[in-house]
């Protein structure tokens, strides 16, 4: 028992560190590429903000705001209500494969999941990791099971087992149940697996829109 207390102290420890050291080192060696998607967003858009803020829950419930690269036009969350029937993904999630919100440089953006990066800003902070599972809305955990819940015990990641296995494609209640598997078998290698896997998203997995 006392080794296994000690090989999870020391997985956290790990898993800390590296989510200093690879989001630190992502800010600093992506900043060019930041500027660019920042002028085309402005560019394509110019009414709106280059980044999208939106409060997220954490582990343990506690909420915090994500950030990501703006992919819709910027009234997109006044029209949310009149587009909630054409919900294309299963359970407590919203998402439409061909979304009118979304903005031509946006389109490109989530397919390459580069809309995704200025979440190394919460991993620096703490609020998320590199591995973990997706962090939810509000409104979706306000209608989560004490089953579903379970994936809030945790900090939540930029990539998980979701993300490199299907994806879109995957309903709510797989995701729960790979989020669930990932909780209680995370370890350092499985987070380098999936972290090698995630390469595949970033050059234009077709499940992600």
């Amino acid at each position: 028992m006392r080794e296994k207390r000690k090989e999870k102290r020391s997985y956290r420890v790990w898993k800390r560190m590296t989510d200093i050291g690879l989001s630190t080192a992502g800010l600093i060696i992506l900043f060019p590429l930041f500027v660019v998607i920042a002028i085309l967003i402005k560019w394509d858009d110019p009414k709106g903000a280059v980044l999208f803020k939106q409060v997220r829950i954490g582990k343990n419930g506690k909420t915090f705001f994500i950030y990501k690269f703006r992919t819709m036009i910027s009234n997109a969350e006044s029209m949310l209500e009149q587009l909630k029937d054409k919900n294309e993904v299963s359970g407590a999630m919203f998402k439409m494969k061909k979304d009118p919100r979304v903005t031509r440089v946006g389109r490109v953006l989530r397919k390459t999941s580069l809309d995704e990066l200025p979440q190394l800003i919460n991993v620096w902070r703490g609020e998320m990791s590199m591995v973990g599972p997706r962090p939810p809305l509000p409104n979706e955990v306000a209608t989560y099971t004490a089953y579903e819940k379970r994936r809030l015990s945790i900090t939540p990641g930029c990539t998980g087992l979701w993300q490199v296995n299907g994806r879109n494609s995957v309903g709510f209640e797989e995701m729960v149940a790979m989020d669930l598997t990932y909780i209680q078998q995370r370890s350092i290698w499985m987070d380098i697996k999936i972290m090698f896997k995630t390469f595949r998203v970033l050059f234009g997995s077709k499940d992600a829109y």
